[in-house]
């Protein structure tokens, strides 16, 4: 990407892409006072990876998360999309078993990208399914997450455990830092199998890894129950409605670390969460390109005959 359109020196601007335009405001506020990292610098982070980051949010119920006053600040959870705002932001509307109907923004364009930020989202946090077929996720995913005691170093160590397990049962895992604590590891999956199904195998598959590996991983969701020194396979951001920081989502971390994409090798090398920043990302997805390249090209694993059995076997070799 060449010349940004977000100017220097004013804290107001209106920015045109195209026949839209976009008020941004504030863009002096320090979001990461320590860094010297402006609002306006997450503007133009955001700007710079576009290309790569907006196939992952086209046509996905988006979920706010808006800091208005940078990473330490006071956050609050926003789904509906609020008004006023620019006729051209796109919405579904989405019918929750309470009978509460919520229309979402979706993020389609740089433009809506721009907007969704300006409000003070640092990291996006998009639905696993798209605006047609809400119930029925195109990703099997799980949170590795460090229990207290635990180390990025047994996060890494696991995550390399969870892939052979998935491996054996034909399916091909991508792997992202968090940006947080710990990892995130993705599979495409084929259109077919609802939330609750997708997530009833991610839970059996979870305690089954906690099964072979009692020493390294724990499955146990309850925050007290779980045991010190070992990572949590989460597999309950599956359910219908959570969400996950996206690839290439900033995190309000003090570093500004982002969510990214690696590697197996990466991985199996010892990269660490703060490897990966606001700062370095850019230049990594200009040189690599997007190592994901959704919806992974043709690489949709068929979940449907594993779900019904989920609960008595996942045909995983002993």
């Amino acid at each position: 990407m060449g010349r940004s359109v977000i100017p220097d020196e004013v804290a107001q601007a209106v920015v045109r892409l195209g026949d839209r335009e976009v008020r941004l405001t504030h863009l002096d506020k320090p979001f990461w006072p320590a860094l010297g990292l402006s609002k306006r610098d997450l503007l133009r982070y955001y700007e710079s990876v576009s290309d790569a980051l907006l196939p992952h949010l086209r046509d996905r119920p988006m979920v706010m998360k808006r800091y208005p006053h940078g990473w330490q600040g006071e956050f609050f959870f926003m789904k509906r999309a609020p008004r006023p705002r620019p006729e051209w932001i796109e919405t579904v509307r989405v019918v929750h078993r309470s009978g509460n109907v919520i229309d979402f923004p979706l993020v389609q364009d740089l433009a809506s990208l721009l907007w969704i930020v300006n409000l003070g989202c640092i990291d996006l946090n998009p639905w696993y399914s798209r605006r047609d077929e809400l119930n029925r996720p195109d990703f099997l995913h799980f949170d590795l997450d460090p229990v207290p005691g635990a180390t990025f170093t047994e996060v890494r160590a696991l995550a390399l455990r969870v892939r052979e397990l998935l491996e054996a049962l034909g399916m091909r895992v991508h792997a992202k830092t968090s940006g947080s604590k710990g990892m995130h590891l993705y599979v495409g999956i084929a259109r077919g199998p609802t939330q609750k199904q997708v997530w009833t195998f991610a839970k059996a598959f979870a305690f089954e890894v906690e099964r072979r590996l009692p020493r390294l991983a724990t499955a146990v969701y309850e925050i007290a129950a779980r045991p010190e020194g070992r990572v949590l396979v989460d597999y309950n951001q599956n359910r219908w409605g959570s969400t996950l920081a996206s690839a290439y989502s900033v995190r309000p971390r003090p570093r500004a670390t982002v969510s990214t994409p690696v590697t197996w090798r990466e991985v199996e090398e010892g990269i660490e969460i703060e490897d990966f920043t606001m700062g370095n990302v850019p230049g990594r997805v200009r040189r690599l390109g997007d190592l994901w390249v959704p919806p992974f090209g043709g690489d949709r694993f068929d979940l449907g005959p594993l779900v019904e059995p989920a609960s008595r076997t996942l045909g995983l070799r002993t």
